[in-house]
């Protein structure tokens, strides 16, 4: 399913799932049923008079009524409102949760990701810089602003990540904050230093991580 999905926009939803009914052995009528309470789809018009919004249900609907074992989602959520959304969402959730499947999403919204994900991967120019549970992550990367009472510098190191540097303050990310001896790194780096820590969002990691690969690929 993807963003520009192209669906038979001459038949209306109760049409295209008939046609597409008799392709897939698995299909489940009473998942169908219940998708179409969960999406709010009873829209018997044909589909190209739909708004954008109701096509991107009908083609979730049609994408998850006969129980595949692999999703993959490209940009699902682009330019829907909030109500759709989370429609879309929901189905996802529940159909997640029902027996072993998998659901890649590619997307741009990492709001969205952050929602929904268990693992998370970061692509740049086609290369997998990484992947990892969401957990694991949120609990890997803090960020840290060290003050001290004497103009410091952050040291060169693979798991600091300079984001600002004004005399006595120092701003980094801690890519690495979940190890146990990340507070005794800071502590010597910094001695009789005032430190604060604060956790990032995915969001704020991509952003960090995404600046990191820029700064690579032009050195």
């Amino acid at each position: 399913m993807s963003e520009g999905q192209e669906l038979p926009d001459w038949l209306s939803t109760d049409g295209m799932l008939a046609y597409l009914r008799p392709f897939y052995p698995t299909w489940d009528d009473a998942l169908c049923r219940t998708l179409r309470t969960v999406l709010d789809l009873s829209a018997r018009e044909p589909i190209r008079t739909l708004s954008r919004g109701t096509r991107m249900k009908a083609a979730l609907l049609a994408s998850l009524a006969y129980r595949p074992e692999l999703v993959i989602l490209d940009e699902p959520f682009s330019g829907l409102d909030s109500l759709v959304r989370d429609e879309l969402i929901r189905a996802l959730l529940e159909q997640a949760g029902d027996g072993p499947r998998t659901i890649l999403i590619s997307s741009h919204d990492i709001a969205e990701v952050e929602r929904l994900a268990d693992w998370v991967g970061f692509i740049d120019r086609g290369r997998l810089l990484l992947a990892e549970r969401v957990d694991s992550l949120l609990a890997r990367f803090r960020r840290v602003e060290v003050t001290a009472e004497d103009p410091v510098a952050l040291p060169v190191t693979d798991t600091w990540l300079l984001e600002g540097m004004a005399g006595r303050m120092v701003r980094f990310i801690d890519t690495d904050h979940a190890a146990p001896d990340a507070a005794t790194r800071i502590e010597a780096a910094f001695p009789a230093a005032i430190v604060q820590t604060t956790p990032l969002s995915l969001r704020e990691i991509f952003v960090a991580l995404a600046r990191r690969a820029a700064g690579k690929e032009a050195a």
